[in-house]
C-alpha cells in the first residue's frame, strides 16, 4: 500500500538533504501530489534505501550503551511524558484504522446477505454470480495480510521518537528531537521566529495551534487570557510537540526590518586563540535576554577600559541564530581597533562584562532553493559561516560551495571546520586560495568558481574587505551572473574612534 510523506519526512527516511530531493522535484524525477512523496516512487528512486543507512535504528541501539545513555536520551528522545503522549495519538490512530476496517467489514457482510436474499427473489442468476464474485475478491483484497514497506514502517518510528511541525501560512516546516522545545527546534531549523526572553515570561513567542497536541515543558509566567485559551495558544518556548505530527500558526520576520534593536549585556566565556592574529570571542548572554537576530548580520562590541573609558567596534556574528545565548566573534589584530587592542592586551578576560548593541546589516540569506556560493576574505569568513550554517540548517540549498581567499600565513585559522563540513557533507565543498595581493587573488577566486559553477544558476555571498568585494563583484557580472543573485559584505577597516 502506497504511504505518502512530506518532503521533509521522505529527506529524513532516505538520509538526504531536502535540497536534493527538491532539486529532483524541479528536473521532473520525483513528483509530488498535493505536495507530499509516495513512498514508491522514494523506493524507486533510493531502491538501496536501509533503516541502518539512514542513521535513525543507529540512534535507537545505540541508547542501549549505558556509557552514552543519560546525555543521548536528553538529546535524541524526548520525556517520557512527551513520549506517553506521542504513542496515545498513534494509539488513537490505529484504533480509527481498525474501526473504519470493522465497518467495511460489515458492509460488505451486509451486502452478502443481501445479494442472498435477491437471489431467493428470481434475480438473473449469472449477475448474482458475478456480483458475489466481486464482493469475495474486494473482501479478501481488503482484508489481506501484505508486509508493509520499509519506509512506512521507519515513518512509524519517527513519529514517535520524533515530532514534525507546519508552519502556517508560510508553509515552512521542522522537526521536534529530544527534549528540545517548540522554539529551541524552529530556530534550530532555521526559522525566522518572533521571541524575547524565552523563558515563558514575555508572551512574544505565543503561536496558535491549528492541530496537533503540545505539551508543556517548563514552567511559564505569561497570563493567557481565557480567550487566548479557547482559541488554542501556547508559547513555544514553554511547549513542545505532544503528537507526532502538528500545524502552528504564527508570523515569522520576513527580513532584517522586523528585527529589533537590542542592547544586552552579555558575559565573555572564552578567548580563544585561532592563529597568531586572529581570537575568538565567546560570549554568552543571560538566559532570560537572548540576542536575536538573523545569520549575517553584525553587532557593536563594547567594553570599559582600565581608565574608566569605553571601547567599541562593529563585529559581524560567526556563529549561528540556532544558538542565540553564545554568540562567537572573530577578532583581528589591528593598530587602529581599541577593542582588538584590548583583548590581545588581555584586557578582556572571562566572566567580563561585554555590551552587544543590534543587530545591523542587510547580508543575509534570500529565500531561494538555488545553490549556494559563499566567497570569504580573512576575517570576512565570519559572518559566511553564520550563513552556512544556516543555510546547512534549512537544509533547502541542493548544494552548498566555499571559496576562501587568506591574505596572511595564517589566514584560514578554521580549516578544520571546513574539512569536517565537507567530510560530513555530500553537498558542500570548499576550496583555499592563498594569496597576499588582495585584488590578485580575487581574480584567482574567481577562476577557480568559473571552472566548476558558472555553468548553473546559482546565489553568491561575498564578505571581506571593500578591494575583494569589490574586484570579485566585478569578475562575477562580467561572466553573467545577475546583479540580484550577487550579496556582498563588505567589512570596514577600522579607524580607532572611542566611545
Amino acid at each position: 500500500m502506497t504511504h505518502w510523506l512530506t518532503v521533509w519526512r521522505a529527506a529524513q527516511l532516505v538520509g538526504v538533504s531536502r535540497g536534493v530531493l527538491q532539486q529532483q522535484v524541479r528536473d521532473g524525477s520525483l513528483v509530488l501530489t498535493e505536495g507530499l512523496v509516495s513512498t514508491d516512487q522514494l523506493l524507486r528512486l533510493y531502491p538501496t534505501t536501509r533503516l541502518e543507512d539512514t542513521g535513525i535504528l543507529e540512534r535507537v541501539i545505540t541508547i542501549r550503551d549505558e556509557a552514552f545513555g543519560r546525555r543521548l536520551r536528553e538529546r535524541l528522545l524526548p520525556s517520557q511524558e512527551v513520549l506517553a503522549q506521542r504513542l496515545f495519538s498513534q494509539t488513537q490512530e490505529l484504533a480509527d484504522v481498525r474501526r473504519y476496517l470493522q465497518r467495511y467489514h460489515e458492509l460488505v457482510v451486509a451486502l452478502q446477505e443481501r445479494i442472498q436474499a435477491l437471489q431467493g427473489k428470481g434475480a438473473s442468476p449469472l449477475a448474482l454470480a458475478e456480483l458475489q464474485d466481486f464482493v469475495d475478491q474486494g473482501l479478501a483484497r481488503a482484508l489481506a495480510t501484505e508486509q508493509a514497506d520499509l519506509l512506512t514502517v521507519m515513518d512509524d518510528m519517527l513519529k514517535v521518537m520524533s515530532a514534525q511541525v507546519t508552519v502556517r501560512p508560510s508553509g515552512h516546516e521542522f522537526i521536534v528531537e529530544g527534549h528540545d522545545t517548540l522554539l529551541q527546534a524552529g530556530l534550530r531549523a532555521g526559522l525566522k521566529l518572533n521571541y524575547g526572553c524565552g523563558n515563558g515570561t514575555c508572551g512574544m513567542c505565543k503561536v496558535r495551534v491549528i492541530s496537533g497536541q503540545v505539551v508543556r515543558t517548563q514552567p511559564c509566567d505569561y497570563p493567557m487570557s481565557e480567550a487566548e485559551k479557547a482559541q488554542g495558544y501556547t508559547l513555544m518556548c514553554a511547549h513542545t510537540a505532544g503528537s507526532s505530527e502538528l500545524t502552528l500558526e504564527l508570523l515569522e520576520a520576513s527580513g532584517p526590518q522586523d528585527i529589533p534593536q537590542q542592547q544586552i549585556v552579555t558575559t565573555v566565556r572564552a578567548v580563544t586563540q585561532l592563529a597568531p592574529g586572529t581570537r575568538l570571542l565567546h560570549l554568552q548572554t543571560p538566559r532570560s535576554h537572548r540576542l536575536r537576530f538573523l545569520a549575517g548580520q553584525s553587532v557593536t562590541l563594547g567594553v570599559n577600559r582600565p581608565d574608566g573609558s569605553d571601547v567599541h567596534a562593529l563585529y559581524p556574528v560567526a556563529s549561528c541564530p540556532c544558538d542565540d545565548r553564545n554568540l562567537h566573534f572573530f577578532i583581528e589584530r589591528h593598530p587602529l581597533d581599541p577593542f582588538a587592542l584590548q583583548l590581545f592586551a588581555d584586557g578582556i578576560k572571562p566572566g567580563d562584562a561585554v555590551t552587544v548593541w543590534g543587530p545591523v546589516g542587510e547580508f543575509v540569506l534570500e529565500d531561494s532553493q538555488r545553490p549556494l556560493v559563499f566567497a570569504a576574505c580573512d576575517a570576512g569568513f565570519a559572518p559566511i559561516k553564520s550563513l552556512i550554517e544556516h543555510a546547512l540548517a534549512l537544509d533547502a540549498a541542493p548544494s552548498l560551495s566555499l571559496f576562501w581567499l587568506s591574505t596572511k600565513p595564517d589566514g584560514h585559522f578554521l580549516e578544520n571546520q571546513c574539512r569536517a563540513w565537507g567530510e560530513a557533507l555530500d553537498p558542500f565543498e570548499y576550496e583555499l586560495l592563498a594569496e597576499p595581493d588582495v585584488s590578485f587573488g580575487a581574480a584567482q577566486l574567481a577562476r577557480a568558481m568559473r571552472a566548476d559553477l558558472f555553468d548553473i544558476e546559482c546565489d553568491f555571498y561575498l564578505a571581506g574587505p571593500e578591494v575583494f568585494v569589490t574586484a570579485l563583484q566585478a569578475e562575477l557580472r562580467a561572466s553573467g551572473v545577475p546583479t540580484a543573485q550577487i550579496h556582498c559584505n563588505v567589512l570596514l577597516e577600522p579607524v580607532g574612534e572611542t566611545a
